[in-house]
C-alpha cells in the first residue's frame, strides 16, 4: 500500500495518534470518519475525509450521533441479556480507547465471543447481532443530505460506503437517490468493497461515471475480529490525489 485512510465511526479521536505514527514511519495517512446516516429507513454509512475537525456543525452532529449510538447499544444489550450471558459492563470491557471509543455492535459481538456464545465476531454478526435479528435496534441518525451539508461546511470530501451491501439493508439506495445526493454535493461512491456483489459494483461504477463521482475501494478493516484483510480493494492513486485536492486538511506522514 502507498498509504492508508482511517475512518473511525463518528469521531476524530484517533487522528492525533495516526498523525504521530504517519510522520514517524513516513507513511501517508488520510484522516477521516465514518458517519451513519438514514435515508427513509435505509442505513447509509458515509465516509468523510480531510475536513476541519473542530468545525462546530460537524462536531455537533458527531456528538448527537455518538450519544444515540450508546443509547441504542444499551437497549440492544438489554434485549440480548434476556437470552445470553452478557451485561453492559461486558460490552464496555471490549472497548480499547475508553470514552474515545464509539461503542456499537462490534463490541456487543466481541462480548458474546468472550462469553463463549460465538466463536468469532463474524458468527455473532451473522446471528444475534445481525441487522435482521429480533435484538436489532436501528440507531437514530441524521439524513444523508444533512451529513453532506455538514461535511461540506467543514471543508471535507464525502463518499457513500458499501452502498451495494444487501447483507446490511433489505433495500438499497436507488439510482435516483444517488442522483439527488450528487446534486447536493456528494463526491464519490465506495464501489470496491467485499460486501458489494459484482453486479452491484458494476451498477455503482456506472452511476459514478454517469454522475461524475469519484470511485474508491476500501477494506473496512476492524482488526482481527473480522475476515476483512487490511489493504484489500485499493483506491486508485489519481482518485486519492483528487480527494486531497478537494479536501482541506491534507495527508499526514
Amino acid at each position: 500500500m502507498g498509504g492508508v485512510a482511517i475512518t473511525d465511526h463518528d469521531t476524530t479521536a484517533g487522528w492525533a495518534d495516526a498523525g504521530v505514527a504517519a510522520r514517524a514511519n513516513h507513511f501517508p495517512v488520510m484522516r477521516g470518519s465514518e458517519i451513519t446516516a438514514d435515508h427513509h429507513g435505509i442505513s447509509v454509512h458515509m465516509l468523510a475525509y480531510l475536513y476541519i475537525p473542530d468545525n462546530p456543525v460537524l462536531s455537533g452532529l458527531f456528538a448527537a450521533t455518538r450519544a444515540a449510538r450508546v443509547e441504542r447499544t444499551k437497549a440492544m444489550v438489554e434485549r440480548l441479556s434476556k437470552d445470553f450471558p452478557i451485561t453492559w459492563d461486558d460490552v464496555v470491557a471490549q472497548t480499547k480507547e475508553g470514552d474515545d471509543t464509539t461503542i456499537g455492535r462490534p463490541h456487543i459481538a466481541d462480548a458474546l465471543v468472550a462469553a463463549g456464545v460465538y466463536p468469532t465476531r463474524s458468527a455473532a454478526f451473522a446471528d444475534a447481532v445481525s441487522g435482521r435479528s429480533k435484538y436489532f435496534i436501528p440507531v437514530k441518525s441524521p439524513s444523508v443530505e444533512d451529513v453532506i451539508t455538514a461535511v461540506k461546511a467543514a471543508g471535507g470530501v464525502i463518499f457513500i460506503a458499501h452502498a451495494g451491501a444487501t447483507s446490511r439493508n433489505r433495500h438499497l439506495l436507488s439510482d435516483e437517490d444517488f442522483r439527488t445526493f450528487a446534486s447536493k454535493g456528494l463526491d464519490g461512491i465506495e464501489v470496491h468493497h467485499r460486501d458489494n456483489s459484482p453486479e452491484q459494483q458494476q451498477r455503482l461504477a456506472g452511476l459514478a461515471s454517469e454522475l461524475h463521482l469519484l470511485q474508491s475501494g476500501g477494506s473496512d478493516w476492524h482488526g482481527a475480529g473480522k475476515p476483512n484483510v487490511l489493504g484489500e480493494n485499493l483506491t486508485q492513486v489519481e482518485v486519492v490525489r483528487e480527494i486531497v485536492r478537494r479536501g482541506t486538511t491534507g495527508l499526514v506522514g
